[in-house]
């Protein structure tokens, strides 16, 4: 089993880069195989080009994005780790998403319908905010959130098995709460592989 993990934050010693550590340890833990993109340590540039825009819909793709293509394909869990900035993904995720979720991988059209391609996929989410959760409940932004950051985009690519974590005030923590949060992390991601395994049937 391959679990592919994928952060974005610019601060190798934030508290994202903890919960990266706790998913790594996770997944050791079950004995399957990881594999870490931390985008700001890789300097992955976001950029998608118009000419590479053009090039991709004729199934001409770059080796590094064919690379980031080969690691999803392989992968039964993704996980994503990021902070939310400006009500969604850090640019360089955003960028990273743009370029490797291409049409002829992540999805294709097939008599005028979108088709997702990345059905066989098991997903979660771990995202850090400056906000508290309860102010965001209130305003439907939770829901707008899902919708778009999270369900929306991955389901257009056939990944509906999504499962998504917000921490809220993650600045205001004391040390029990990030005690907590690690915790919560930790367990879902190995509730998450543990499903994935063969069950003794299968072997």
């Amino acid at each position: 089993m391959k679990h592919l993990i994928i952060s974005a934050h610019p601060n190798p010693q934030s508290f994202n880069q903890a919960l990266v550590e706790e998913v790594i340890k996770a997944t050791r833990q079950v004995g399957a195989e990881t594999v870490v993109r931390d985008l700001y340590t890789l300097d992955f540039n976001p950029v998608l080009s118009w000419s590479e825009l053009n090039a991709t819909m004729e199934g001409i793709v770059p080796a590094e994005i064919k690379f980031e293509q080969k690691l999803i394909a392989e992968a039964e869990l993704i996980t994503f780790i990021y902070p939310l900035w400006w009500m969604g993904f850090p640019a360089i995720l955003k960028g990273y998403l743009d370029r490797v979720l291409s049409y002829g991988f992540a999805y294709q059209n097939e008599n005028g319908v979108s088709v997702g391609l990345l059905g066989n996929k098991k997903m979660q989410h771990f995202i850090t905010m400056g906000n508290g959760i309860d102010k965001y409940q209130q305003l439907g932004f939770d829901k707008a959130l899902q919708s778009c950051l999270v369900d929306g985009l991955f389901n257009f690519c056939g990944i509906t098995d999504i499962q998504h974590e917000v921490f809220g005030n993650i600045h205001l923590l004391d040390e029990a709460g990030y005690q907590s949060v690690l915790t919560s992390v930790f367990e879902k991601t190995l509730e998450n592989l543990t499903a994935l395994l063969p069950s003794e049937s299968e072997n």
